[in-house]
Formats: structure tokens, C-alpha cells, sequence
């Protein structure tokens, strides 16, 4: 009797895992909305030193009073047959006075990426040129924990990176959308990442929503304009356009490598 219990037992539960296995849905093509959060307060408070306080910690501090903490901006994933393109939404103008100017606030890119042959074209805004970035997709070394949460509708499971050597990165990712994309330029997870941080940046991208649907041609196409570049050549520019700028040159390199 109790090796009849268990075997029925057993064939309950594998006939269970058949039945979701084979009713499980996987999102393949479609569009996800991200909400791009930057904690305004914490990026200029890093800026102050004992160099600069005596200007800027009076600035901070009126800041804070006028503008709101959080700069939230706009964007969206479109992908389809393991290719993405990242897009901007173009911002409504509340740039929260001259710190919303920062490289690292902004959204410089439009990348579009074809993960199974490893490469992407990126059109990135830096100042006032425009460069078509075109190489490898970074790879990135990523450790798989157990924690999970819900994102837009989905089960996330969490990962955590290292990338530029000091950006410390949390990205929540879903197998339920078996494509290895994500915002801007990160990707190299078992599903697509629906959610991002970078705390000791103050920075976090979560989708907001994802519609799944069938885009077109026109709505795939890659960036085309910009001056050519690789991710070499790039970042040789900026070092050479950013060499008098002492310390203050860190941050826009860091915002312009990511």
C-alpha cells in the first residue's frame, strides 16, 4: 500500500510539472517600457568637496528646496528573433536645473543589439557629436543568486556584476522572456532583464510594462547616423577631449564607457 501511495503520489506531481510545463507562456517578441530613476540629491551631494563646498554646498542646499529628488525618464525595449533596440524617449525638458545636465542623468544611446551574432550599433550622444558605435557586446561576468521579485507582471530572479572594474550592478531577469536583452547596453543573462541598478551610482531602470506583439521592419531598424567608431576609437576620443578636465573627467567617462 505504501509503495502504491507513493508511486501515485509521484505520477501526480510529474503529471503536474508536465501540465505547466507544456501551459507555461514565453514572451519571444514585443515591447517593454523602462522607467530610467536617477536620486538627483545623492549625485550632486558626491560632487561636494573640501575644494568646492564653500559654492556648492549653498547650491545644494537651495536644490534641494526647488527641485524634486528623483529624475525619471523614459525609454523602451523593442525585440524580436534575439534582437533588441533599445530607444530614448525624448525628455520633457525638466532637466532639474544645470545638474540635470550631467552625462551620467541623460540617456545618450540608442543601441540596437543581435545577440546571437554578438554584436551592436550604438548611436551615442556625447556633447555635441554624434558617434556610431559599432563592436562586440561587452560580456559581463554575472552571479546568479536566489532571490526573486515581481517585475511588471513577471517573475525576476536576481544577478549581480562588476563592470568598468568599480560599477557594482543588480539586475532582476526573467526566463519567461527567453531572450538575453535588456536596457541599454546590458545583457548576458538566461532571460531578459526587466530590472537594473547601479546603487552606488543612484541610478535604477525598471520596466514599467511589456506588450507582446509583433514588431515591423521600421520599428527593428538600427541607428545610421553618427560618426563611425569602435569601442577602442571611442573611448581614445574622450580621454583626449576629457585631459584637462583633472577629476571632474571621471564621471563623464564613466557615464559615455557604460
Amino acid at each position: 500500500m505504501k509503495k502504491f501511495i507513493s508511486y501515485t503520489i509521484t505520477m501526480l506531481t510529474l503529471g503536474s510539472s508536465l501540465a505547466f510545463g507544456q501551459n507555461a507562456h514565453f514572451t519571444t517578441s514585443g515591447t517593454i517600457e523602462f522607467e530610467k530613476t536617477v536620486n538627483m540629491y545623492a549625485l550632486f551631494r558626491k560632487d561636494i568637496n573640501k575644494d568646492n563646498e564653500s559654492f556648492l554646498q549653498p547650491a545644494y542646499e537651495a536644490y534641494i528646496k526647488n527641485q524634486p529628488q528623483f529624475k525619471k525618464l523614459k525609454s523602451t525595449l523593442t525585440f524580436e528573433d534575439n534582437k533588441t533596440l533599445f530607444t530614448p524617449v525624448e525628455d520633457d525638458g525638466n532637466n532639474n536645473s544645470f545638474w540635470g545636465d550631467d552625462a551620467m542623468v541623460k540617456q545618450n544611446n540608442t543601441t540596437f543589439m543581435d545577440l546571437l551574432a554578438g554584436t551592436f550599433i550604438s548611436q551615442k550622444q556625447v556633447f555635441e557629436t554624434t558617434f556610431l558605435l559599432k563592436d562586440s557586446i561587452r560580456k559581463i561576468k554575472w552571479k546568479i543568486t536566489d532571490e526573486t521579485r515581481e517585475i511588471a507582471g513577471y517573475t525576476c530572479r536576481r544577478a549581480n556584476a562588476l563592470v568598468l572594474d568599480s560599477v557594482y550592478l543588480v539586475a532582476f531577469y526573467t526566463d519567461q522572456i527567453p531572450v538575453s536583452g535588456g536596457p541599454e547596453g546590458f545583457t548576458g543573462l538566461p532571460g531578459m532583464i526587466l530590472g537594473l541598478a547601479m546603487p552606488h551610482e543612484n541610478i535604477t531602470w525598471f520596466a514599467t510594462k511589456v506588450t507582446e506583439s509583433y514588431p515591423d521592419a521600421k520599428a527593428m531598424a538600427p541607428p545610421k547616423k553618427g560618426k563611425a567608431v569602435n569601442y577602442k576609437q571611442l573611448l581614445a576620443t574622450l580621454h583626449d577631449a576629457m585631459k584637462d578636465w583633472g577629476t571632474y573627467a571621471n564621471a563623464s567617462l564613466k557615464a559615455f564607457s557604460l
